[in-house]
């Protein structure tokens, strides 16, 4: 696959093509081998391509080495073909990094050199940012502006390499470096761990060195974006000029030094966004506990332990190839579903530590092959359900470590780093992993079923969520769930995320309409589109700015046409929740067995309308708790129904339209002319044509 390697082509004068004879045993006269040196020939039309290798009778009939026999052995046991070796191979060859690692090499010098160069500036208050050039924005949303603190700038401590290009599991097209940038304590004041204080200086760290170097020529492009969806912590993305601009992305990560902040004021437990600071009100005299932070706390301490995750996986993955092609092939698996996308994603990071987990607990061997840690990913993600049981790298003993419920309690997944203070998982929701271990689940029967096609559907297909869900919802625009966390009172996760109501709302809309549809829903998934870069002269984009919410919905054939939704008998407790949750939908009503219970009826007269009763139920319940209206809710459902509608009410001359006992329309079709055109096309072939029956029952 790919072009050959420039030393391998013909190379000639012009007119006169030299090619080099094969030196190959058992031809020319008297099994001598062919003379290496260059001939000037004449081109046949059959020269040019590869022609069968001639081998003598001894080698033809040799037995196997070794080597071989376990070749074939592990084939067979682990790849249930030779093909599907194969083809794993040759995408490990197209995905991995290595001609151009001189080049990103020589890169990196040219920035580590170009970032120490940028000039400090004297010391200033936080809200003081006049210092900045007109010609650069601050990359974050100072919401509120007001906050205690000072900056300087003085070039980094360190700059250190981390993150996947460094280990070897960089996989291409999209070749990023991440570079920490190891902030001087100088710049750093004891509370900056308090109301964002760290992520303002962060920003202006970052829009200071942003313009220093977009003055520089080694650089093409000069913008920001964000780190993996996060507003709060904004990236400066550097691209080479000339012929390799789009060889490599440089990102740069300014961090703090690895024990500046304390890991006991950053634990899901703890507040660090004060109330009255955040909501410009003064503090409640009641004396209520201030809300924990354990989103926010957990962005500082990702930055903390950037080195010391790769210094974990340097030590888990360096020496084994094996588990490094394990890392790579998972990265495709989640590229193709669109799985590591956006804020809440679950990324090639999040795999890389999976498999140090699985090392460390010796599910999985350091010589196993790439496919073998692939499968065991895969199985481990399709039977271990983190929102429920989560795990921990962490060995320590230490009593004052908080306990794995504590992380349960805050997150809706749970992975603990080996610190036992950071959750690596913090941010992917309960929705996103059930979706990456329904996938698993197909995975891996797919897998089992030894099927030809199997490498093709599960690494080269695109399975982007209107292809994976039988239903999709698009909310626009965002703008529309500010108001929806307003109704929902959702002040302590505004307040966690600072500000941003699209994560907020996120995970009370699932629950919501998870409970809405009940019986029907399968899984339901969602997907928020990466927030695109932005140049240093612009400011941030808005949440509202960042594209569309998508909710997928995979339903149960079981229950989805139901028009009922029984509820409980009018005398018990459990009905007025029932009404509340329904609203002016719930009514009371009489069955035949003589109870009295709230129930909602949906109104569908055809099949088709009852296969779109999850519309009616997702529209009312964003319009009921979420004050979200009809008209921001973008339903994308039972689009083959409108073609077999219009193919039913048609009119044919083949038959007529009736209708069946489920209030269907149907076509009885015309058996005398269907046999016309039978006996015409097989003419020759049959004998004879005859109905036997014309009764139709519907």
């Amino acid at each position: 696959m790919g072009p050959a390697p420039a030393g391998e082509q013909l190379r000639g004068a012009a007119g006169e093509p030299a090619v080099m004879e094969p030196a190959l045993e058992g031809t020319g006269e008297g099994g001598k081998k062919a003379s290496s040196r260059k001939r000037t020939v004449t081109r046949s039309p059959a020269e040019g391509l590869l022609q069968p290798v001639k081998l003598s009778r001894a080698e033809l009939y040799k037995e196997p080495t070794n080597e071989e026999l376990n070749r074939l052995r592990e084939t067979e046991i682990l790849f249930h073909s030779s093909l599907l070796r194969l083809q794993v191979e040759e995408l490990l060859k197209e995905v991995r990094l290595s001609e151009k690692k001189d080049r990103i090499d020589t890169f990196l010098r040219d920035v580590n050199q170009r970032v120490m160069r940028v000039p400090s500036i004297p010391e200033a208050e936080l809200t003081d940012q006049a210092w900045l050039p007109a010609g650069v924005r601050v990359p974050l949303h100072q919401v509120p502006y007001t906050v205690k603190g000072c900056f300087r700038f003085l070039p980094p401590a360190q700059v250190t390499v981390v993150g996947s290009y460094l280990l070897g599991t960089c996989i291409r097209p999209d070749i990023n470096v991440d570079v920490a940038l190891t902030m001087p304590r100088e710049i750093l004041q004891d509370k900056d761990g308090l109301n964002q204080r760290y992520f303002r200086k962060r920003a202006l760290y970052l829009a200071h060195l942003a313009h220093h170097l977009a003055q520089d020529p080694l650089f093409g492009s000069v913008r920001f974006s964000y780190s993996n969806g996060c507003h709060l912590k904004p990236l400066l993305l550097l691209r080479p000029n000339g012929k390799d601009k789009s060889l490599v992305t440089i990102r740069l990560h300014p961090c703090p030094p690895p024990d500046f902040f304390r890991p006991c004021r950053l634990l899901p437990t703890k507040n660090n966004v004060r109330s009255a600071w955040y909501r410009g009100q003064s503090s409640p005299g009641d004396g209520s506990p201030e809300p924990p932070t354990p989103h926010y706390n957990t962005w500082v301490l990702q930055d903390i332990a950037l080195e010391s995750h790769l210094q974990l996986l340097s030590t888990m993955l360096g020496s084994a190839p094996g588990l490094k092609d394990g890392v790579a092939l998972l990265k495709v698996w989640l590229r193709q579903r669109e799985l590591d996308k956006g804020l809440g994603g679950f990324t090639g990071f999040h795999v890389s530590m999976l498999v140090a987990f699985l090392v460390s607990t010796r599910k999985i061997h350091t010589t196993m092959s790439g496919y073998q840690v692939l499968r065991s990913i895969l199985q481990f993600l399709a039977t271990r359900d983190l929102t429920v049981n989560g795990i921990s790298l962490c060995l320590s003993s230490d009593p004052s470590l908080p306990a794995l419920a504590d992380f349960h309690q805050a997150f809706s997944v749970v992975f603990l780093d080996s610190s036992g203070h950071l959750n690596l998982c913090a941010d992917v929701t309960a929705s996103t992993y059930h979706q990456v271990q329904h996938e698993a689940r197909l995975s891996m029967v797919l897998l089992d079923s030894k099927a030809d096609d199997g490498f093709q559907l599960l690494l080269m297909t695109p399975k982007p969520m209107i292809r994976a869900f039988d239903h999709v919802l698009h909310l626009r625009p965002l703008s529309r769930l500010q108001a929806a966390c307003h109704r929902l009172k959702l002040w302590a996760e505004l307040q966690d995320n600072g500000g941003d109501y699209v994560s907020a709302a996120l995970g009370p809309l699932t629950t919501l309409l998870e409970q809405g549809l009940g019986a029907r829903l399968h899984l339901l998934a969602h997907s928020r589109p990466p927030v695109p870069e932005w140049d240093i002269s612009q400011d941030p984009p808005k949440h509202k700015d960042c594209g569309t919410l998508s909710l997928g919905f995979l339903l149960r054939p079981e229950g989805l046409t139901s028009v009922l939704e029984l509820g409980p008998e009018a005398d018990q407790p459990e009905a007025a929740d029932f009404r509340h949750f329904w609203g002016s939908r719930s009514e009371l009503r009489r069955f035949q067995d003589g109870a009295i219970r709230e129930a909602v009826v949906w109104e569908a007269a055809s099949m088709s309308q009852k296969r779109l009763i999850p519309h009616q139920v997702v529209t009312h319940l964003l319009a009921l708790h979420a004050d979200i209206p009809e008209t921001c809710v973008h339903y994308v459902g039972g689009l083959v129904d409108v073609l077999i509608q219009g193919l039913k009410e048609a009119s044919s001359a083949k038959g007529h339209m009736v209708v069946s006992k489920g209030g269907e329309l149907v076509m009885v079709p015309n058996v005398e002319a269907i046999l016309e055109d039978f006996a015409v096309l097989g003419e020759g072939l049959v004998r004879a044509v005859e109905p036997r029956s014309e009764r139709w029952t519907v």
